[in-house]
């Protein structure tokens, strides 16, 4: 037999690129977790309303990215650097299928970005609201926030800040791009939108307001726990690589840190907040280890190739501590009703962990790295918080941020969708509930109803 003559470098491209592709297959399937994950946190009547934001979020979003987004990125990125840009140029990736397989790549986090804010503004805001927001976030503000680091901008080692300071900002897998983003994001949008009816007492003072299940939150969490192995571990995009004498490398070292490291802060930091919930609240609370898992996650997800094995632990640990403290600061002295805590999870969890890596570098502390990674830190909060305050007011004067009063106290689910995602709850699972007959006289989560004279739980008419 003749022997086959391959070229490696073709061979280590190809299964490199599969390998993305895997990972970003891995990524996506974190919507469902998302989805769950907030659908457990909101009352039985707002859950419709909450599945029809994530699936908008991947629907829509994958349009605005494709058309606008990566588009933005790759202008951004040349604005702010000294090489410049070219428009026709930034957008060719549209007519070139040489480079799907990076856009899906690049789409999957922006994506991730999107569907975190929903998780902040749950069970008050107007859809028509939220859609536009999900479509600016997408085709607009994470746009700006991936040229300025990932395209080679203002933050990035030949950025115009990289450059000046010798040194270029490190995150990885988006700790501060993707999720600090998404967090900052939903923080202005549950602030500008106000809180949820019955939030706040008189006096101010916070009243809980439960979600209508932790086993969907939980199943959620670990849903998403299994696909950030694909947005950490996928980041390492190389499998392999070809070697100076014509070989191929496995780059298993570089990828089994990467798992390693991010294993070990998603434990830790499930740990902590279970130490700390029990300390606060006398009882360990599983909705608040779920969350101490994500921030732990979060943490790491800048850091997980340049920090040490212990190092990861620890900043695992550190997210996961901090995640109840914070969304409690968020609530009570901010007051700002963050329904999922998704600034605690992804804002401050995010912010700590890539802020610090210098600290717990391989390669040991660098003083000038620790200046750009708290430089970026604060450049990216602030474009956020700027850009999503102008989004959301702009969009408050043109739909109003805000469903009724009558609309939020019979539940989003009737009042934007016409829908009850619980219909055996509310003694309506007929026929026509699957035409979509809107279920006027019902609430499924109060145990009254609006109007008629039946309620679901055998109490009094009201």
């Amino acid at each position: 037999m003749i022997p086959l003559q391959v070229d490696p470098s073709v061979v280590a491209q190809g299964i490199n690129y599969v390998w993305v592709l895997v990972v970003s297959f891995l990524i996506f399937f974190m919507q469902p977790g998302f989805a769950l994950l907030e659908a457990g946190q909101v009352r039985a009547k707002n859950v419709g309303n909450v599945l029809m934001k994530n699936m908008t979020d991947w629907a829509l979003g994958v349009l605005v990215y494709f058309i606008v987004g990566a588009g933005v990125a790759t202008i951004v990125g040349g604005l702010t650097s000294p090489g410049g840009f070219d428009a026709a140029a930034a957008f060719s990736y549209i007519g070139d299928s040489g480079t799907w397989i990076d856009w899906l790549f690049g789409a999957v986090f922006a994506m991730t970005a999107a569907t975190i804010v929903s998780g902040a503004v749950a069970e008050r805001m107007d859809f028509r609201a939220y859609v536009v927001f999900a479509a600016t976030i997408t085709g607009f503000i994470y746009p700006v926030v991936q040229g300025l680091t990932w395209s080679g901008g203002l933050l990035s080692g030949s950025g115009f800040l990289g450059a000046a300071l010798g040194v270029g900002y490190l995150d990885f897998a988006g700790a501060t791009v993707v999720h600090m983003c998404g967090g900052v994001a939903g923080l202005v949008g549950a602030k500008m939108v106000g809180p949820r009816k019955g939030r706040f007492d008189e006096n101010g003072e916070s009243q809980p307001i439960p979600g209508h299940s932790m086993l969907l939150a939980v199943l959620g969490t670990l849903i998403l726990a299994f696909g950030w192995y694909g947005f950490n571990v996928g980041t390492q995009a190389t499998v392999l690589a070809t070697t100076e004498s014509g070989g191929l490398e496995f780059m298993g070292a570089a990828l089994g840190r990467v798992a390693l490291v991010t294993t070990l802060g998603m434990g830790a930091g499930a740990v902590a907040a279970m130490l700390v919930s029990t300390s606060y609240q006398g009882k360990p609370d599983p909705l608040w280890m779920a969350n101490g898992l994500l921030a732990g996650l979060v943490a790491v997800t800048g850091a997980v190739p340049h920090v040490t094995w212990w190092g990861g632990l620890v900043l695992g640990a550190l997210g996961g501590a901090i995640v109840l403290p914070a969304y409690r600061w968020t609530v009570d002295s901010l007051k700002i009703d963050d329904v999922c805590g998704v600034f605690a999870v992804h804002g401050v969890a995010g912010a700590v962990g890539t802020a610090l890596i210098p600290v717990f570098a391989v390669g040991g502390f660098s003083a000038t790295q620790l200046v750009m990674q708290v430089a970026g830190v604060g450049i990216i909060a602030l474009w956020t918080i700027a850009a999503s305050a102008a989004v959301f007011a702009l969009t408050d004067a043109i739909f109003g941020l805000r469903v009724s009063e009558e609309e939020e106290l019979e539940g989003l689910d009737i009042g934007e969708h016409g829908v009850s995602v619980y219909p055996e709850f509310v003694g309506d699972s007929g026929p026509d509930r699957g035409l979509g007959t809107p279920a006027k006289a019902t609430a499924t989560d109060g145990g009254v109803t609006i109007t008629e004279n039946t309620t679901e739980n055998g109490g009094e008419d009201q």
